[in-house]
C-alpha cells in the first residue's frame, strides 16, 4: 500500500486516538468496535513505515510522527464535514435531520416551545438537540445550527444577534423569607450564594465585575447551569438566572438589580454553506424568531 492509496478511514482512526487517548475512546467516538481501530492504526503503521503510538501507563502516547500527521488530518475531517453539508444542503422541502446545538439552560427552558411550533409547520424535520455549555464547533459539523452566547468570528458562518439575555440574581420568596433579602452586595457574605465550581470566561469576567462573587464565597457549587436553577427553584440560596426565566416563576424574585446585572450576547448561527438547505434556512429563521420574541419578553413584570 502507498501513502497516496492508504484510506481515509485509517487517518479518520488515528485523529479519534490522539483525541480520545486510547483505542477503547476513539471506537466509542467513531461508532466502530476497538479491534477495527487497532488494525486501522497498525495498517497504517504499515503503509508509514513508521510507529504511531506507545504504550505506557498512561495509555497509548503519540510518537513524533503521529503528532505531525495531526493537523492534516484534522484538514481532511474538515474537508469530509464540507463534503457531506455540501451534498445534504441541495435536500428538497423542509425535509430531513437538523442539529442544534444550545446551552443546558437555553436547550432546555427557552427552545422546546420555539421548536415544537417549528415541527408542527413541517412535520418531516426530524431535530437532533446537542445541550452543552461547550461551544459546538459548526465548522466540524459538530452541529448545523447554534445557539451562542459569544458573537462568532469565522468569516464561514452566518450569523444573526437575536439581542442580549440579562442575568441577575434571584432567589425563591421563601428563602427570603427565611434570611432576608440583601439590600447590597457585600450583604451576599450572609447567604448562602448558589455559584459555579470552575471559572469559565465569562464567569471570570463577572467575577471580575462584582466584588464578592467569587468560588470562595459559594455554599453551593456546580458548573451545571440547570443544577443551579433547580437550587434556585428549591429555595437553596441566592443564584444568577436569566431574568426571562424567573419572570415565568412567580415564586422568584430578583435580588439587586440595580447592583448584578449582566448581559449575554446571544447568537444564531449556522454554516454559510448550508444557506441553501431548506430545512437549515427554515430552523435558523424559527430560532432566530423565537429567540428574539424571548429577549423582548424578558422583562420582569
Amino acid at each position: 500500500m502507498t501513502a497516496t492509496s492508504i484510506a481515509w478511514e485509517y487517518y479518520r482512526s488515528l485523529l479519534a486516538v490522539l483525541q480520545h487517548g486510547s483505542l477503547s475512546g476513539a471506537a466509542r467516538a467513531l461508532g466502530i468496535t476497538q479491534p477495527t481501530v487497532g488494525r486501522h492504526i497498525a495498517a497504517l503503521e504499515q503503509a508509514l513505515g513508521a510507529t504511531l503510538f506507545t504504550r505506557s501507563q498512561l495509555g497509548l502516547l503519540p510518537t513524533e510522527v503521529a503528532l505531525a500527521l495531526r493537523p492534516h488530518a484534522e484538514t481532511m475531517e474538515h474537508t469530509a464535514a464540507l463534503m457531506e453539508r455540501a451534498a445534504s444542503s441541495q435536500g428538497q422541502g423542509v425535509a430531513g435531520t437538523v442539529r442544534i446545538a444550545a446551552s443546558e439552560v437555553v436547550g432546555v427552558e427557552v427552545l422546546p416551545p420555539i421548536l415544537a411550533r417549528l415541527r408542527a409547520r413541517h412535520p418531516d424535520l426530524i431535530i437532533e438537540l446537542v445541550l452543552s455549555n461547550k461551544v459546538q464547533d459548526l465548522l466540524r459539523r459538530e452541529a448545523d445550527i447554534a445557539v451562542r452566547m459569544l458573537r462568532p468570528r469565522q468569516e464561514q458562518l452566518v450569523a444573526r444577534k437575536v439581542g442580549d439575555i440579562e442575568l441577575g440574581l434571584h432567589a425563591h420568596a421563601d428563602y427570603l423569607a427565611r434570611h432576608g433579602t440583601p439590600l447590597a452586595l457585600a450583604d451576599l457574605a450572609r447567604h448562602a450564594v448558589i455559584g459555579y465550581d470552575e471559572a469559565s470566561p465569562f464567569v471570570r469576567n463577572a467575577g471580575a465585575a462584582f466584588q464578592g462573587f467569587s468560588r470562595d464565597n459559594f455554599a453551593w457549587r456546580s458548573d451545571s447551569d440547570l443544577a443551579q436553577l433547580a437550587l434556585i427553584r428549591a429555595g437553596a440560596g441566592i443564584g444568577v438566572c436569566q431574568a426571562g426565566l424567573a419572570a415565568r416563576d412567580p415564586a422568584l424574585r430578583r435580588v439587586l438589580p440595580q447592583a448584578f446585572s449582566l448581559p449575554m450576547e446571544t447568537w444564531v448561527t449556522m454554516h454559510a454553506d448550508l444557506r441553501g438547505s431548506l430545512r437549515c434556512r427554515a430552523t435558523f429563521d424559527a430560532l432566530a424568531e423565537g429567540l428574539l420574541a424571548y429577549v423582548a419578553g424578558q422583562q420582569e413584570p
